[in-house]
């Protein structure tokens, strides 16, 4: 499956809510269908049934978080859930090294350059919406 099959996918409803204009947000959340997928193909082995459970809940976590952050009025909630689905990204990035040996090595390319996209766009959003720093006042001389 590629990102224009599964997009073909996806409930008209949910393509006309204003979240599927956010990029990363639906790289996300075709993402989190791959990692399904992925888990699928390694079939029953016991050996892998926790580590697929924790890569299916880290990448379903990175659009569920953009998603709760992206209607938040608060720069700082919406920096800080962005923050929460950087960290699920990189957190599946782990997940799926630890499954390397079980996924074949395209595959396991395809969903690390996928993951390095998300996190690319997610550091873009959360520059564009954190304020500036600002230095603190110079203390004045007597």
């Amino acid at each position: 499956m590629n990102y224009d099959e599964w997009e073909l996918s996806v409930p008209q409803v949910i393509k006309a809510d204003l979240i599927w204009r956010v990029q990363a947000f639906r790289l996300a959340s075709f993402l989190s269908a791959c990692a399904q997928r992925d888990v699928r193909s390694i079939g029953d082995d016991a050996r892998f049934v926790a580590l697929g459970a924790q890569l299916c809940r880290a990448a379903g976590s990175v659009p569920a978080n953009i998603a709760e952050g992206y209607p938040r009025q608060s720069t700082k909630d919406r920096v800080r859930f962005y923050e929460y689905a950087l960290g699920s990204a990189e957190e599946t990035k782990t997940w799926y090294l630890s499954l390397r040996e079980s996924i074949d090595d395209e595959t396991l390319d395809e969903r690390l350059t996928l993951l390095r996209s998300i996190t690319r766009l997610l550091l873009t959003m959360i520059r564009s919406i954190r304020p500036p720093h600002r230095p603190a006042p110079a203390s004045a001389s007597p």
